[in-house]
């Protein structure tokens, strides 16, 4: 890949505390024309309050991907993708012109651009049209994980990752034969994946992380967590697998 081409960049910042960022992510972030980040309406993105440590706020530099609808509008309503569409088709036009323009154009992501990603509805519409490279980044599971000091697979160990979003049953299959888990996306579904654990025996191995590598981190036994906990944006539920030990 010729480098000097590149013109956007899928920029991962890793878990959340800035140690957890690559050189190379550092590096775009202290060239990059352009720092575009997705946010809610009147705050500052995730993303970019991990870069604090790097850049400071530069408002000729920073473009604010803001959100039409957030966690108000289930994910599988129809009004969720009527928003979401032509706010995507819109920010990608957005930043094509800069790009066009002759600048570079960084979009910042928490944990990893192609896990789970917002990103990924803009490289899907830009890919082809700009050089473009993605530049990885611990997830945030592997980040809770480490933190919470528990290997996730061992051996033979099959690993499911699912999002809370799933039906309970649905969930409650999945985790019924899987060996180690991860379980991303809780929010106002916690309470849900609480139950399909239960039902999948796994309730008591469950460990709830929120805020994985953070100032605010906490790490607790799910069955020991209130009912009346709401779990932010950055939480996960992890089952820790039991496979062969040597």
């Amino acid at each position: 890949m010729n480098q000097t081409a590149i013109r956007f960049f899928g920029l991962g910042l890793g878990p959340g505390h800035p140690d957890y960022m690559t050189v190379r992510a550092r590096k775009v972030l202290e060239t990059a024309d352009r720092l575009a980040h997705f946010c809610k309406r009147g705050k500052r993105g995730n993303a970019r309050t991990i870069a604090d440590a790097v850049v400071g706020a530069d408002p000729e530099r920073e473009i604010a991907l803001v959100y039409p609808v957030t966690t108000e509008i289930p994910a599988d309503h129809p009004d969720y993708a009527a928003a979401l569409k032509p706010f995507y088709e819109a920010s990608a036009e957005m930043l094509l012109a800069e790009i066009e323009a002759g600048r570079t154009v960084a979009l910042l992501c928490e944990g990893d651009p192609f896990f789970y990603g917002s990103f990924m509805h803009l490289w899907w519409r830009l890919k082809d049209k700009v050089p473009t490279e993605v530049v990885p980044a611990i997830s945030g599971m592997s980040g809770a994980w480490t933190r919470a000091g528990t290997p996730i697979t061992w051996g033979d160990d099959v690993l499911t990752v699912a999002p809370g979003t799933l039906s309970e049953a649905e969930l409650t299959r999945r985790l019924s034969g899987t060996d180690a888990a991860v379980v991303m996306k809780l929010g106002r579904n916690l309470p849900k994946v609480r139950r399909a654990l239960a039902a999948a025996g796994l309730l008591d191995r469950a460990i709830y992380v929120e805020r994985a590598t953070m100032a605010e981190e906490r790490i607790v036994q799910l069955a020991d967590l209130p009912e009346t906990v709401e779990a932010p944006y950055f939480s996960l539920v992890l089952v820790p697998g039991q496979g062969r030990r040597v």
